[in-house]
């Protein structure tokens, strides 16, 4: 196995992600919650209590925020890119691409699919992932690293596959179509972050870089949520 099949260690993201709203009310929702923790705690030491401590504990609780969904970061919708030389239609459905012999480290890719006006989960949204092996081969006579699945009624989706290899002239990239039920078709790429080649692939969009850590007996686990352009 080289260099190119080994996936490489957790790095930052290149560059600086913006700061969304998302953020901000989580950061908001933290901060509120301190003085309630620390009246807490001075009423377990035997603090006095007044007629505004006497209250009960729901009135005194601060409201907290909600953080808005993933689509809610004052983001535009998921970016289309290229469709590629090695689509092929009618692929399987399954939500795992391994296979018997298969090599390379394994990898989880984990999401939701929203629709960007409401923020709303999708159900049943047909996502249809294809890459190549460690290698940086594409099968184009089976299906091999193919395949198509839906979100269940949360939007939620999960694949199973490998760390993809180094296609000649690109960076490391999954390629993926995403349909909402009966609206049109996303096709998109999916990116890892700190590869040496992102800066360098003129096709690259740091918007489309997933979050990638380690996960449990040496795989590798990635997030990324799809936010579609539908009217609803």
């Amino acid at each position: 196995m080289t260099d190119q099949d080994l996936p490489p260690q957790p790095e930052e993201q290149d560059g600086t992600k913006p700061f969304g709203r998302k953020q901000f009310l989580q950061m908001a929702a933290a901060t509120a919650s301190l003085p309630v923790l620390a009246a807490t705690t001075g009423a377990a030491a035997g603090t006095p209590n007044d007629a505004a401590s006497a209250a009960p504990a729901e009135q005194q609780r601060p409201k907290s925020l909600e953080p808005t969904p993933a689509c809610d970061d004052g983001d535009d919708p998921t970016p289309p890119q290229t469709e590629g030389p090695y689509f092929k239609r009618n692929s399987p459905e399954r939500a795992s691409l391994l296979e018997p012999g298969m090599n390379g480290t394994v990898l989880t890719i984990s999401g939701q699919v929203f629709a960007a006006r409401s923020c709303r989960p999708i159900g049943q949204a047909l996502l249809d992932f294809w890459q190549c092996d460690t290698r940086g081969i594409y099968d184009n006579w089976g299906y091999r690293l193919r395949g198509h699945q839906f979100t269940n009624a949360n939007g939620e989706f999960q694949l199973t596959t490998i760390w993809p290899g180094l296609y000649t002239g690109r960076t490391r990239h999954i390629h993926v179509k995403v349909q909402a039920p009966y609206q049109r078709v996303l096709t998109s790429q999916l990116y890892f972050p700190g590869e040496p080649g992102n800066w360098r692939d003129p096709i690259f969009d740091p918007r489309l870089v997933m979050d990638v850590s380690n996960g449990p007996g040496g795989t590798r686990v990635a997030a990324f949520d799809f936010v579609l352009n539908v009217p609803y």
